[in-house]
């Protein structure tokens, strides 16, 4: 794996490890944004506060006590320090409109990957629950019909054993004894 694979797998498994699930909704915290976007938290919601219209309810809110307790809980993080105030919380489409306000570099590239892994996320959520489906479709077709199920697999195992016997071939070049 070529470095700079690696280091935006690296980078991918940082942000997945700061999306949590709140209300049914995947979410990351200002705290964890503005790290990465390498700008302080409370500049981060200063900027959000002055531009309160790009982040309806459906793209930020603000945690309750129980669900930051929760969350601390989880992460096993200390109650030494601490904020002054509840965490906001950005869905996806929320991060999307923090780029359209902080405008460093820093914060577009981080953008750039925090929507690609958001993407990875419902990309393979769609795919289990396709497989998911199918499964219960053929386990529905397979009722009642367990023995030709058997049978089929005898075959398969039929099939696989003879392609692992290697097939005798004549040899090829000299022949002593001409």
């Amino acid at each position: 794996m070529a470095r700079k694979e690696l280091t935006i797998l690296v980078a991918e498994q940082k942000i997945l490890n700061r999306i949590y699930v709140v209300r049914g909704q995947k979410v990351m915290l200002d705290e964890d944004l503005a790290g990465m976007y390498a700008v302080e938290t409370r500049r981060l919601n200063e900027q959000v506060k002055r531009n309160t219209k790009r982040f309806p309810k459906d793209f930020m809110f603000t945690l309750t006590k129980k669900e930051y307790e929760n969350l601390k809980s989880q992460n096993a993080t200390s109650n030494w320090g601490g904020r002054r105030k509840l965490p906001n919380a950005f869905t996806e489409q929320g991060i999307a409109m923090l780029s359209s306000i902080l405008n460093s570099d820093v914060a577009i590239e981080v953008n750039i990957r925090i929507i690609r892994v958001f993407t990875k996320l419902r990309e393979y959520a769609l795919t289990h629950k396709e497989i998911l489906v199918q499964l219960a479709k053929l386990e529905k077709e397979v009722r009642g019909n367990s023995k030709d199920i058997e049978n089929i697999f005898t075959v398969l195992k039929e099939l696989i054993e003879t392609q692992r016997k290697p097939v005798p071939r004549n040899r090829i070049g000299f022949k002593p004894g001409y």
